[in-house]
């Protein structure tokens, strides 16, 4: 029998509520391309941050035409060698809504003189440089102040609510792992755990 509990994750409210307040501010858009990439894949902080525009775009100098399919240079045991001494590739699938904000996204890197060079870094900071985990984290404490969030969040809890989201879509624990790149089922198991909003909405229809 499971003892394990459902990851923390946030509610439908807050990741509305987080994707408005970024998609409306005038200086959010970078942040909510991020978030949205976040929420829609479970990339964690580090492989988000080494992103570079031609893992994304297919030939971005000149189109802003994304890949269905991101392959990762950058993911967690990448420099561990598996025992035939190759590398283990992995990889993401970007739902049709993403790539279409990630076309929007191109063009507003674009008009902001941006480097669209294939290993030029995807998210920067205002400095013209690569934005780094830290001012990832910062930044993502700040946006959730401004979206009015009564919990304060870590970033990692971005790749919970997505894998979770994935499982409620899908009830496919398989296609959960996948997207999760986790090498052993056990792992993944985790987000088929009931959360509290599954336990409130379900115990709502009883009798009493």
């Amino acid at each position: 029998m499971s003892t394990q509990l459902a990851p923390t994750t946030m509610t439908a409210a807050e990741q509305t509520a987080l994707l408005r307040v970024t998609k409306e501010h005038r200086l959010g858009f970078r942040d909510h391309i991020l978030y949205s990439i976040a929420l829609a894949t479970g990339l964690r902080e580090f492989e988000l941050e080494a992103l570079d525009v031609g893992d994304i775009y297919i030939d971005p100098t000149t189109s802003s035409k994304t890949r269905a399919v991101v392959r990762l240079r950058v993911f967690k045991g990448a420099k561990r060698e598996d025992r035939s001494r190759r590398r283990t590739v992995q990889e993401v699938h970007l739902p049709n809504k993403l790539r279409y904000k990630l076309e929007v996204f191109w063009r507003y890197k674009k008009r902001a003189g941006e480097s669209l060079e294939p290993d030029a870094p995807l998210f920067i900071s205002k400095r013209k440089r690569r934005l780094s985990k830290r001012m990832m984290i910062e930044a993502f404490h700040v946006w959730q102040a401004r979206a009015g969030l009564s919990r304060r969040h870590n970033f990692h809890v971005l790749r919970h609510t997505a894998l979770t989201n994935l499982y409620r879509l899908t009830r496919d624990i398989r296609v959960v792992q996948r997207q999760a790149r986790h090498a052993n089922i056990d792992t993944t198991t985790i987000y088929a755990e009931p959360s509290d909003e599954d336990m409130s909405r379900a115990v709502d229809a009883l009798p009493c």
